[in-house]
This record gives structure tokens, C-alpha cells and sequence, in this order.
């Protein structure tokens, strides 16, 4: 049984989100105020009688967007796409290109990691205080930092770094290579909510899947268990988890975008979802093609058309192309989607396709954007880094971002406690072969 407080906060998140989806929350608020002033023994039944209401909210007749949740009526609201492309690169090359995209991705995590949750001032101010701006390599370590502007991490900073550090962005391609190679391309949402529960500690997964992993630990199997009582389901989580799904199917970004959703749809919804399918079409489409707007719009063919996430993407290619600084892509971005939470999957969309729009495939750039831009700066780091190193290829990646990895990293995932990258790589070329050969 949730405490007041405990019960208050959900109810407090699950307004929010409701608002985002588009419903009508407002004589709810009054209704939740009210509930808390009582001191009597209503107080408790009182607020679940209200949570009880916002999880039956559907969005208003007026709201602009159209946000399916199944498979089958998210494909009828995407706009027309290359769905499958033909892949001539050898062998090798396929090597290389995946072997960049885990690089590329542990090398963005890692530069993002000591500023995780910092908004652009705060990075902006710590880089000044070390005279490391314009940042072009790993934060610098220095004493005497202001107040509140201690980096998080130390051995992830410049110098000190020797291999990729545990973090939920590294673990989840992890955990999705395991699921591939132990249950193959007809893994079904079930057998990822089965491998969490078997693979992965409750106390280092967050928001929206520990939501999830409650949920599925009492039995509320995918995909119930991504809308109860779990008001964090369009966060982030979903997206960081769609790189290995993307690495497996060169070429076929439908594909990728249906391994994506079998996954996201255990602890998300809706943009939750789409920021998985986005990521992971993009990542099959840029083993075909050099240009970061046609990967951009491949990745936008496999959700809704007419979803938030979409709009922000297109606001974001027409910025960069206007723009073209980073930092002026950036204000535009603040200004419409700063209002979503530090760790949602919209925003921090966005600010992974500027950082691609403005880095224009010089990987250096592309994963400094990423991460100065603030907010999730771990994830969209390793996400921006992820693409542009699979568009590189490995042999292509500055050793001063990637040398320091020492082709080592460290997970939280059962039984993968230390790895070497270029053998993740290996395996997943192997289940590679295996999606294609479909």
C-alpha cells in the first residue's frame, strides 16, 4: 500500500501525462487538492477513487494528434516509406559499421555521463569554469567547481577513462543481444519481460521500467504492464533500448521498427514506442545511405505521421537547415519542447536529431551537441553517437574518443558482468545474418 506522499506523486505524474495525451485534467486538479487537506480516514479512498478516474481518460475530440498504440494501426498512420533496401556491403563492412555503432554509442554515453540531468547552462558553465569550451574532448576533473556543479562520474572524465563504465545505455543493447540470440527474430514481448525479471536487477532500472518490472513481478504481463499505474510510459526508457534491434537489420528499417515496438511496448506507450521505432529505423537505414535528413525521414516513416514525436523531429530538420548552429537549433527546441521533463522521449529526440542535422557526420561534433544540449545527456549522446558511428564504421572513429574504451565494457546484465565491444560486435553481425536471412 502506497503511503500519501507516494500516492500523491503518482497522481501528481499521472496529471501531467494526462495532459500531454491530450485529456481534460483540469477539474481532477481541483479535486486533488482538495483531497489532500483532508486529514480523516477518506483521504486514502478518496485519491485512489481519483487516480481511478485519470487512468480512464481518453484525449479530447479537439487534440491535433493521432498516437495509436498496436502495431497494426500505428503502420496504417505512418507516412509511405522504403520499408526494406537493398544492403551491397560486404561482409567486412557490415562488421565495421556495427562495431561502430557500439563504439560510437559507449563513447557518446560516456562523454554525457558526469553532466547526466544538467540543463545546456549548467554544462555551458562548468566548461567555462575549466576552460574546456568549445568542448573537444571528455570533461576535464577540476577542483573548486562552483557550487552545484559537481560532475557525476569521475572515472568518466578526461584522462581517467579506461573502458565503458556500467550504465543502462550499455546494458540494454546487452540484455537485447541476449534475448535475440537466445530466443531469435520471433522474440515476442513476452520473452523480453521475461529476460528483465532473469537478467536484470530491479534497483538500476528507473522510471517507466520500474514501473514495468513492478508490474510484471505481480504478474501484469506486456503490454498492461506499461500502462498501469506507471505515469513515466512516453520517457525516454524505450529509445535508449532500440540501438541493437537497429544493428540487426541492415537495411530493413520495417523490420527493426516491429523488433522495437515487441520491446517497447512492455513499460511504454504511444511517443514512449515511437521514440523506439524512430531510433532503430534510422539505425537500419544508415547502413544504405550517407545522409542524415534521408535516415532522419526513414526513421519518421515507421511512426505516425501525425504523433507529437514526428512534429518535433520535422520542427527540428527545419531548424537545423535554417540555422545550421547547434545552438541556435537548440533555442528553438527550448522554447517549444523545453517544457517536457528532463528525461522524456520527445525533447531529448530532438536534441539527438540536431546534434545529426549540425554534425553532418563528423562524429566529434555530432556527440558534443548532443550531450552540451543538456537533459538526458548520457542517453542522447549514446544515441547520436550510436548512428553516426554506424554510418563511420569503426576504422573511421577518432581514437581519441574511442582509444580510451580499450574494447572493454562493464554491465549490470546477468552473466555479461565484462565485455569486450568488438565481440558484442561480432555477435550481433551473427544474429544479423539470421534477421536477413528472412
Amino acid at each position: 500500500m502506497a503511503t500519501f506522499e507516494e500516492l500523491a506523486d503518482l497522481i501528481r505524474n499521472e496529471i501531467v501525462q494526462r495532459r500531454q495525451e491530450g485529456c481534460d485534467i483540469e477539474t481532477i486538479e481541483e479535486q486533488v487538492e482538495k483531497a489532500l487537506q483532508r486529514n480523516d480516514g477518506l483521504k486514502g479512498v478518496e485519491l485512489y477513487a481519483i487516480l481511478h478516474g485519470l487512468e480512464g481518460l481518453q484525449p479530447e475530440e479537439s487534440f491535433p494528434y493521432t498516437e495509436p498504440c498496436t502495431l497494426e494501426d500505428i503502420r496504417a498512420q505512418r507516412p509511405d516509406g522504403p520499408r526494406r533496401m537493398e544492403c551491397d556491403l560486404t561482409d567486412e563492412q557490415v562488421f565495421d559499421r556495427i562495431h561502430g555503432a557500439w563504439l560510437g554509442r559507449a563513447a557518446g554515453c560516456i562523454l554525457g555521463k558526469p553532466v547526466e540531468g544538467w540543463n545546456k547552462e549548467q554544462i555551458d558553465s562548468y566548461l567555462q569554469f575549466a576552460d574546456a569550451l568549445p568542448l573537444n574532448d571528455y570533461f576535464p576533473l577540476v577542483d573548486n567547481h562552483p557550487d552545484g556543479l559537481e560532475l557525476r562520474m569521475a572515472d568518466c572524465t578526461r584522462g581517467r577513462i579506461q573502458y565503458m563504465a556500467r550504465d543502462d545505455d550499455m546494458d540494454y543493447p546487452v540484455l537485447g543481444l541476449h534475448i535475440l540470440e537466445s530466443h531469435g527474430p520471433d522474440f515476442t514481448s513476452r520473452n523480453v519481460a521475461n529476460t528483465w525479471l532473469s537478467r536484470m536487477p530491479y534497483y538500476i532500472v528507473y522510471t517507466a521500467e520500474r514501473a514495468a518490472y513492478r508490474n510484471l513481478v505481480n504478474q501484469v504481463w506486456p503490454p498492461e504492464s506499461a500502462t498501469y499505474r506507471n505515469p513515466y510510459r512516453e520517457w525516454i526508457g524505450a529509445q535508449i533500448r532500440a540501438d541493437i534491434l537497429g544493428y540487426v537489420c541492415p537495411g530493413w528499417p520495417e523490420k527493426a521498427a516491429e523488433f522495437a515496438y515487441r520491446d517497447a511496448v512492455v513499460s511504454h506507450v504511444k511517443n514512449g514506442i515511437y521514440g523506439e521505432m524512430f531510433v532503430a529505423a534510422m539505425l537500419a537505414a544508415a547502413f544504405v545511405t550517407d545522409d542524415v535528413e534521408e535516415v532522419i525521414r526513414i526513421g519518421l516513416s515507421e511512426i505516425p505521421e501525425q504523433c507529437r514525436l514526428a512534429e518535433a523531429t520535422r520542427d527540428t530538420v527545419a531548424w537545423s537547415k535554417e540555422l545550421a548552429e547547434w545552438e541556435k537549433v537548440w533555442v528553438r527546441i527550448n522554447e517549444k519542447y523545453g517544457h517536457y521533463h528532463t528525461v522524456h522521449t520527445i525533447n531529448n529526440a530532438a536534441l539527438v536529431v540536431m546534434a545529426l542535422m549540425t554534425g553532418n557526420l563528423y562524429y566529434e561534433a555530432t556527440i558534443v551537441a548532443a550531450v552540451r544540449g543538456g537533459w538526458d545527456t548520457d542517453c542522447n549522446g549514446a544515441t547520436a553517437g550510436s548512428i553516426c558511428g554506424l554510418m563511420l564504421g569503426a576504422d573511421a572513429l577518432p581514437q581519441k574518443w574511442v582509444g580510451v574504451l580499450n574494447d572493454r565494457l562493464f554491465s549490470a546484465v546477468r552473466g555479461y558482468a565484462e565485455c569486450t565491444i568488438s565481440d558484442l560486435a561480432k555477435r550481433t553481425q551473427e544474429v544479423s545474418r539470421k534477421v536477413i536471412a528472412e
